[in-house]
C-alpha cells in the first residue's frame, strides 16, 4: 500500500472519530436542554408518578373481568383441563389483588383545586381501597344480569346475528357495553381515573365512546357502533337501540370546568331508536318513550312520547353524457313506514 493511501486511511479514521465525538457532544447539549425544560413549573413538568395507575394493569383487569363475566368465551384455552369453579376463584382473587392495588394508588389522586398538597396515610388508603374493591366484586352478578339482557337485545335487534356466540365473540357493541358496565360500577363507588381508563380502552378498541358516568338501563343494543358518543350525564332507559355515528352529547361546553356536575346531556326514555348519524344534544332534551329518530337528525329540544323524526329528502342531481344534466327529486318516504326499516 502506498504512503498516500495509508495517509488517506488515517485521515478517514480521525474524521470518523471526530464526527462521533461531535455527535455525542451535541446529544449531551440536547439532553441538558430537555432536562432544564422540566424545571419551568408547568403542569406538564410534573414528574410525581406515585399517584398514577398502571394502564397495562387496568387493561389486564378488564380481560380478567371478561373471563369472569363470560366464563365460557374468554377462558384460557391453553389448558385442556377446565374446572370452572377453581378457575373463577383464582380470577376473582387476582382481580381483587390487582384492582385493590390500583385503587389504592388513585385514591390519593386529587381533582384540580381539591385539597392541594394533601395526602391520606397509606394504611387508610389501603383499607378504603379494599372496601371499595369488595363492593365492586359484589356487583358482578348485577353486571352479568344487565349484560344478559343486552345480549338478548342484540340478538333480537340484529337479523344478521347468527347466534349469541357470534355476538359475544365478535360484536364491538357488546364488548364496549360490557366494559362500560364494569366501569360504571366503579364510577358509582367514586373511584377516580380507573373507570375512564377502562371505557377509553374500549373506545380505542371499538370506536365507541361511552362515558362511565352515563346511566344506561337493561336491553341496550348498539349496532355497528363506530363513532357513537354517549356523554357523562346521559340517562338512557331500557330497550334502547343506537346505531353508528350517533352523538348523545352536550349542547355547549364553552363553560368548561364551571359545568362540572351539571346535567349537560340528554335523557333517552324506554324503547327509543336512534338511527345512524343522529345528534341529540342538551341536558334539558328528553326523547320520549317509543320514539324513533331518523338518520342525521339534529335535535336540541325535547320530543314527546311516540314521535318519529325524519329529515326531508334532499334533491338529487344526475349527470349523464347523453342527456346532459337532469334534476330529480327523491321520493318522499313516509316517516312511519319505509324509512324506519332502513339501517
Amino acid at each position: 500500500m502506498s504512503k498516500e493511501k495509508k495517509k488517506d486511511g488515517f485521515r478517514g479514521k480521525n474524521y470518523f472519530k471526530e464526527a462521533q465525538e461531535e455527535k455525542a457532544k451535541t446529544l449531551r447539549e440536547i439532553e441538558k436542554t430537555i432536562l432544564s425544560d422540566y424545571k419551568k413549573g408547568r403542569d406538564i413538568d410534573n414528574t410525581e408518578v406515585f399517584n398514577q395507575p398502571d394502564q397495562e394493569a387496568v387493561v389486564e383487569i378488564i380481560h380478567k373481568m371478561l373471563r369472569i363475566i363470560f366464563p365460557g368465551y374468554y377462558r384460557d384455552r391453553r389448558f385442556r383441563g377446565y374446572n370452572m369453579e377453581s378457575n373463577i376463584t383464582v380470577l376473582i382473587e387476582d382481580v381483587m389483588y390487582s384492582l385493590e392495588k390500583q385503587i389504592t394508588t388513585v385514591l390519593n389522586y386529587q381533582k384540580e383545586g381539591e385539597n392541594p398538597g394533601g395526602h391520606i396515610c397509606q394504611p387508610s388508603l389501603e383499607n378504603k381501597a379494599s372496601d371499595i374493591t369488595l363492593k365492586f366484586l359484589s356487583q358482578i352478578p348485577k353486571i352479568r344480569e344487565y349484560l344478559d339482557t343486552d345480549l338478548e337485545a342484540t340478538l333480537q335487534g340484529d337479523p344478521a346475528a347468527l347466534n349469541k356466540d357470534e355476538i359475544v365473540l365478535s360484536y364491538p357493541g357488546i364488548y364496549t357495553i360490557a366494559v362500560y358496565r364494569m366501569a360504571h360500577e366503579l364510577f358509582l363507588l367514586n373511584v377516580p381515573l380507573i373507570p375512564r381508563m377502562m371505557t377509553e380502552h374500549a373506545h380505542n378498541k371499538t370506536g365507541i365512546d361511552i362515558h362511565p358516568g352515563a346511566s344506561i338501563g337493561k336491553y341496550f343494543f348498539i349496532d355497528h357502533g363506530t363513532g357513537i358518543v354517549v356523554g357523562s350525564t346521559t340517562i338512557i332507559g331500557e330497550h334502547v337501540k343506537i346505531y353508528q355515528g350517533v352523538t348523545v352529547g352536550a349542547l355547549s361546553t364553552s363553560g368548561g370546568q364551571k359545568l362540572r356536575g351539571i346535567k349537560r346531556h340528554p335523557t333517552i326514555e324506554d324503547y327509543v331508536t336512534l338511527y345512524s348519524g343522529a345528534s341529540i344534544l342538551g341536558g334539558n332534551t328528553i326523547i320520549g318513550a317509543h320514539s324513533v329518530v331518523g338518520s342525521n337528525a339534529f335535535i336540541t329540544s325535547s320530543i314527546p312520547e311516540g314521535t318519529k323524526v325524519s329529515i326531508k329528502n334532499q334533491e338529487l342531481v344526475y349527470k349523464t353524457k347523453k342527456s346532459g344534466e337532469e334534476t330529480l327529486k327523491t321520493k318522499d318516504l313516509k316517516p312511519d313506514s319505509e324509512w324506519i326499516k332502513l339501517k
